[in-house]
């Protein structure tokens, strides 16, 4: 039976086929991590996790070339989409930069407009816990610069950190609401907005 992949997981699969058919021995983490530009090997790792649970490939400890093509049979899924996964938003700070520079996260197309400019954010923190994002949680950024009353966006502010509230315009201030008892709200004068969140995603391991 076919196996879904999605893009990197495909891209990864492709490039150890493709070292195993023209060299004869599969490519080192090292190598894979070249190639797509990963700064960390524990990226890779993390891929060939994915396609070893799949049944694609089987990993040997201690081989530095330890992987073996089990079954290159692989679809890729016609209802979704990739967005690029831009970095992590979490309370009171900068925009976190993803640790894999070209990592994108498959989506409904659905969750996207034609003609929306939308990317993924990971949610760090819980001041939104009482809106369903949790840490760790995967946001559907759409691309705005303005938002309504009770929008979640992702608002930065005059000192470059950004956060993840729920907008609120008072008379001569901007309201941004947590969504956690346990927290106050921020009131400012002004803020960036870089867009607003129209779906979560959860993965559950």
């Amino acid at each position: 039976m076919a196996k879904v992949l999605y893009k990197r997981q495909k891209q990864i699969f492709d490039f150890i086929n493709g070292n195993i058919s023209k060299y004869g021995y599969a490519p080192t983490l090292t190598e894979i991590a070249e190639n797509f530009g990963l700064s960390s090997l524990s990226t890779v790792h993390e891929h060939l996790a994915v396609l070893e649970k799949k049944g694609l490939i089987r990993r040997y400890k201690g081989a530095v070339r330890g992987i073996e093509i089990l079954d290159d049979g692989v679809i890729d899924h016609p209802n979704l989409i990739e967005l690029p996964i831009m970095g992590f938003i979490a309370c009171g700070e900068p925009i976190e930069p993803y640790n894999d520079p070209g990592a994108t996260l498959p989506v409904n197309s659905g969750l996207v407009r034609a003609g929306d400019h939308s990317y993924i954010l990971q949610a760090k923190g819980d001041s939104m816990v009482d809106d369903g994002i949790l840490n760790g949680d995967y946001l559907v950024i759409k691309e705005v610069r303005e938002a309504r009353d009770g929008d979640i966006i992702v608002a930065v502010l005059k000192n470059g950190f950004a956060t993840l509230k729920r907008y609120y315009k008072e008379l001569n201030r901007i309201r941004l609401q947590p969504a956690n008892s346990t927290m106050s709200p921020m009131y400012v004068t002004d803020i960036e907005i870089r867009g607003k969140v129209v779906a979560v995603i959860r993965q559950f391991s």
